[in-house]
């Protein structure tokens, strides 16, 4: 254990989060575009239909996760993201042997509640808490390191599917997934749980009216938006089978999109040196419409637009993370119990 003060930080935290983002990420989220077009090929069922379940598996994270800061607050990630891990593990094992679309959607149901528990939610928090005031160093570690997730599984899942049915394919990535993620966060996230910070002096407004406030609105309502600046990751795949693909090189350039993501988290650093919050933020919201332009330059490879939507993108979530912190680190200190920190 390390630390200044009272606070004690966990040796081993970082690497096992580090370890279990990439993991987690990789193979519940990463791991459905690049097999989606086999399972909607085997089974007949609409792609529109595979698509709603995992997009209700992203809907049930936002709305639990909920749920999840409070607990987390009180009682520290380790119980949290072992459970979360454990649901994991069972929601790939049901959507693995699901008879059909009905069973298939409650497996994505319960890989919600996964990630509400295992994302970068709850590993936030608990580098927040153990590393603070010096979190952000170790936030960043974990985001670089994130970003790597769909770099590595998009591509194993790829040379899996190239052997095995996407059944199959499922239950080995269960395996690694409880594996890696379970005893990681069962012995690395034993630490004493600290107390929350004191509230600033100078924080007087409730979270209701943070929530109601205007620069609240003006920093989430550009949220929808930023997916038709680049390329989802679940058209990709399906996109380039349409244009003479393979599986393969479209689970290479899903990865490709992940070096983009780390290249542009990396490049945030020196942009926070020489720039103020108010200035990068529009800057690099401006730079998204790059990506947009290039979708239709035929004579530009699939492969660049990816990269530079990459680059761009996930610069700009990283902007948006960060500028969004100082509220959403005041609402965890205020009401930890009613809100998720995260």
């Amino acid at each position: 254990m390390t630390g200044t003060g009272d606070r004690s930080r966990p040796r081993t935290a970082l690497p096992a989060l580090c370890a279990t983002q990439i993991t987690s990420w990789g193979i519940v989220y990463y791991a459905f575009p690049v097999l989606n077009p086999q399972i909607t090929a085997a089974t007949g069922w609409p792609p529109g239909a595979t698509i709603g379940a995992f997009s209700a598996a992203l809907l049930i994270s936002a709305v639990v996760g909920i749920r999840v800061g409070r607990i987390l607050d009180q009682h520290g990630p380790r119980t949290v993201m072992t459970h979360g891990s454990v649901i994991g593990t069972i929601s790939l094992a049901v959507v693995a042997a699901a008879p059909n679309l009905a069973v298939f959607t409650v497996g994505w149901l319960l890989a919600g509640l996964a990630m509400a528990s295992t994302f970068y939610q709850s590993a936030f928090a608990a580098l927040t808490r153990w590393w603070a005031p010096n979190h952000v160093r170790a936030l960043t570690v974990v985001t670089l390191a994130g970003g790597l997730a769909s770099t590595v599984f998009a591509i194993i899942t790829a040379a899996l599917a190239d052997r095995l049915s996407w059944r199959a394919t499922y239950l080995v990535l269960a395996a690694v997934l409880a594996l890696v993620t379970i005893p990681a966060h069962a012995l690395a996230l034993k630490a004493p749980w600290p107390t929350p910070p004191p509230i600033p002096a100078h924080v007087h407004s409730s979270p209701e009216a943070v929530v109601r406030s205007r620069p609240f609105w003006m920093l989430h309502c550009p949220d929808p938006l930023r997916p038709r600046h680049g390329l989802p990751d679940h058209r990709l795949v399906p996109l380039l089978l349409e244009r003479g693909y393979t599986t393969t090189q479209a689970a290479w350039a899903l990865g490709l999109g992940g070096a983009g993501q780390t290249l542009g988290r990396t490049l945030y650093a020196a942009l926070a040196r020489h720039t103020g919050a108010t200035t990068r933020t529009p800057a690099q919201r401006g730079n998204l419409s790059g990506p947009a332009a290039c979708q239709r330059m035929p004579h530009l490879g699939v492969l660049g637009r990816l990269n530079l939507s990459g680059v761009y993108s996930k610069a700009w979530m990283t902007v948006s993370r960060m500028a969004r912190r100082p509220a959403q680190s005041w609402l965890s200190m205020t009401e930890g119990r009613r809100w998720c920190g995260c």
